[in-house]
């Protein structure tokens, strides 16, 4: 009876383990997301795969180094033009992705700047991310 007993408590702890186990596994990518954005804090900002930064730079400063650092990563940038809300909109290609940058002046010398990379309905936050770094190494030279 007392074995009995004893595998009864093994298989319950085994199965709230295994629960345990399940139900936290789902919770994984959270943690990981949270960890990988919490590293690049000061470097840029994800949202559904949207790269979002801010730089200390007039948007022309961060314009021509945004189209610079396309140019450099082969990124053939398409058009450039100003949206009614005096916000600049580039647009770029490379490869089989569409490629969308807005610069959004906050102040005379602050400008946001948000890159989204498309491949169909899928968002490529790599290559977005990759665009924002370059940005920022260019207008670091400056």
């Amino acid at each position: 009876m007392h074995m009995l007993k004893f595998r009864s408590q093994t298989i319950r702890s085994a199965i709230a383990v295994l629960v345990l186990a399940i139900g936290t596994a789902g919770c994984d990518p959270i943690t990981l997301t949270a960890a990988s954005l919490g590293a690049g804090v000061g470097l840029s900002h994800t949202l559904g795969g949207i790269i979002y930064r801010t730089f200390t730079a007039p948007l022309k400063t961060v314009e021509n180094g945004s189209v610079e650092a396309m140019h450099d990563m082969g990124v053939k940038v398409v058009s450039r033009s100003t949206n009614k809300m005096g916000e600049r909109v580039i647009n770029a290609t490379a490869k089989d992705r569409e490629i969308e940058v807005l610069l959004e002046p906050l102040t005379p010398r602050t400008t946001r700047m948000r890159v989204i990379a498309s491949n169909g309905l899928l968002k490529d936050s790599a290559t977005a991310q990759e665009i924002m770094l370059q940005t920022e190494r260019v207008l670091s030279k400056g």
